[in-house]
């Protein structure tokens, strides 16, 4: 991967806070997919910055698994279970379903102007006979926490970001692939749910509307096949004396009940 081409090049020595907050936007912004592999050194020439701030960095992404490090020292974005996907899904529908219900209570005139302005942009993108789905994916990411905001919940907003970290890369498969989520405009749809009931201060509908986005997103994720099917098993752990022992006398009581 080109990292120059999807981030911005610092134009100065920075902090590793500045290659973190870059970083964690290309992750949740679907910008790099699970599977692919990246160095601290193809990072640090993208972000043009020494390696000393992106290997802080990293550091920081690898202790919330937003990377992971093989066996070889290379990094890579990884790939999620079903199960892990769906576990996600879960806590985000309930943690970005009250940040919603919230910001129907408290969003103001200017909130909704910016929130219904990214999801016009949005439409139409998604109208366009070729919609670009980088576009699509920055601009959907852009709508969710402009709306996330307006809840005021700044704890709450780090707990959704570090959601959006693990599940980034994965979340807007149906954008690149072209799903009939995309032809359908069944995306643009869940969207103008969620901005009516803003509108109408519907606390309820609205985090129900963005229910129905997550969910159905989910799905056709999981539908897909690109998830793995299940975790690897982790390697025999050698047994101790007291486990080998335990099993022998439960071996011995087995055969005491054989018929004779």
């Amino acid at each position: 991967m080109d990292l120059s081409t999807l981030v911005t090049p610092l134009t100065r020595q920075t902090l590793s806070g500045d290659v973190y907050k870059q970083l964690s936007d290309l992750l949740m912004s679907g910008r790099a997919v699970p599977g692919e592999q990246l160095s601290l050194r193809t990072i640090a020439e993208g972000l043009g910055v020494s390696v000393m701030p992106v290997r802080e960095a990293v550091h920081r992404l690898l202790s919330e698994k937003a990377l992971e490090l093989l066996p070889n020292r290379v990094l890579r974005v990884p790939t999620l279970t079903v199960r892990q996907f769906r576990e996600i899904t879960d806590i985000r529908v309930h943690l970005e379903g009250l940040a919603t219900a919230r910001a129907a209570s408290l969003v103001d005139a200017a909130g909704l102007q910016e929130i219904a302005a990214v999801n016009e942009r949005f439409a139409r993108e998604m109208a366009l006979k070729r919609p670009n789905s980088s576009n699509l994916i920055a601009l959907n990411k852009e709508l969710h926490f402009a709306i996330y905001r307006q809840a005021g919940m700044p704890m709450l907003l780090e707990m959704i970001e570090s959601l959006w970290l693990r599940i980034g890369p994965i979340l807007n498969y149906d954008f690149r692939s072209g799903s009939a989520r995309i032809t359908e405009h069944v995306s643009v749809d869940h969207h103008e749910r969620i901005i009516a009931a803003l509108r109408n201060q519907d606390a309820a509908a609205a985090s129900a509307a963005l229910a129905g986005d997550l969910l159905g997103a989910a799905d056709y994720i999981v539908s897909a096949g690109v998830l793995l099917a299940e975790e690897v098993a982790s390697p025999a752990q050698p047994r101790t004396a007291g486990a080998a022992a335990a099993a022998k006398g439960a071996r011995k009581v087995r055969a005491s009940k054989r018929p004779g």
